[in-house]
């Protein structure tokens, strides 16, 4: 297993030679795999490979991360086989919003040991089957661009330590997926940082802070015509 969160890892060449076949997952942002994360899958060489999919998100716009992914991967000459999303506390959670706070629970990792079973026998060749059709959409690429931006309508204070000490461990400079993070200064580079909330999560000390979200948490679920109800009603799902 390979953690490619980090800057550096994605920067690291692997290759694809010794495996049988290789899972992709991610976090959606903005109804797609990270921008980072696209970025890097097209420099990857699939050599005919199998692959699966996966994504996590907290109950807000999966599609079309399953279709836009598995698109860059065929182009990188991967075979998808299946695909999953899973439901999890939303990131922005750490600043007030209420989105998923006991998710995941027993039944999405129920669908996880389904997916992983499935997914198995994809790659075994048990079943010869792969990845059938997926949702796509009527936004544009430049909408998409764009709506990766609106993250920060909510997220108007990037991580910051707010000039407070700490024990300097660097776990939130050493995981930033884009370098953004600087752990002395405690401060992330707004050219830099995507808002993924990565260093805030990861800190041992609680230490990182962004600004309070939760004024524009009911916002948010009148834009999506939504209820936290609802919201917890979403259940994990396979595509395959």
């Amino acid at each position: 297993m390979s953690e490619i969160t980090s800057l550096g890892e994605r920067q690291r060449k692997i290759d694809f030679g010794p495996y049988q076949a290789i899972i992709f997952g991610a976090p959606v942002h903005a109804r797609r795999a990270p921008k980072a994360m696209r970025d890097w899958l097209k420099t990857l060489d699939g050599q005919g490979k199998k692959c699966s999919m996966f994504f996590t998100y907290g109950g807000f716009g999966v599609h079309p991360t399953h279709y836009s992914t598995r698109e860059i991967l065929k182009e990188q000459n991967f075979i998808v086989v299946s695909s999953a999303e899973f439901l999890g506390a939303h990131s922005f959670n750490l600043g007030g919003w209420r989105a998923l706070g006991d998710r995941p629970n027993e039944l999405d990792f129920k669908v996880a040991k389904d997916y992983v079973e499935l997914t198995y026998k994809r790659f075994t060749g048990e079943d010869d089957k792969t990845l059938g059709e997926l949702e796509k959409t009527e936004y544009t690429e430049a909408q998409l661009d764009s709506a990766e931006t609106s993250r920060f309508k909510v997220i108007t204070q990037l991580p910051t330590r707010g000039g407070k000490e700490c024990s300097m461990c660097l776990d939130c400079e050493e995981l930033c997926p884009t370098g953004a993070m600087e752990a002395e200064s405690g401060e992330a580079d707004k050219g830099k940082c995507i808002a993924c909330l990565a260093c805030v999560s990861s800190c041992p000390e609680e230490a990182l802070k962004i600004n309070d979200t939760s004024k524009s948490w009911p916002i948010k679920l009148d834009m999506e015509k939504v209820t936290e109800e609802s919201i917890k009603e979403q259940k994990s799902k396979i595509y395959y």
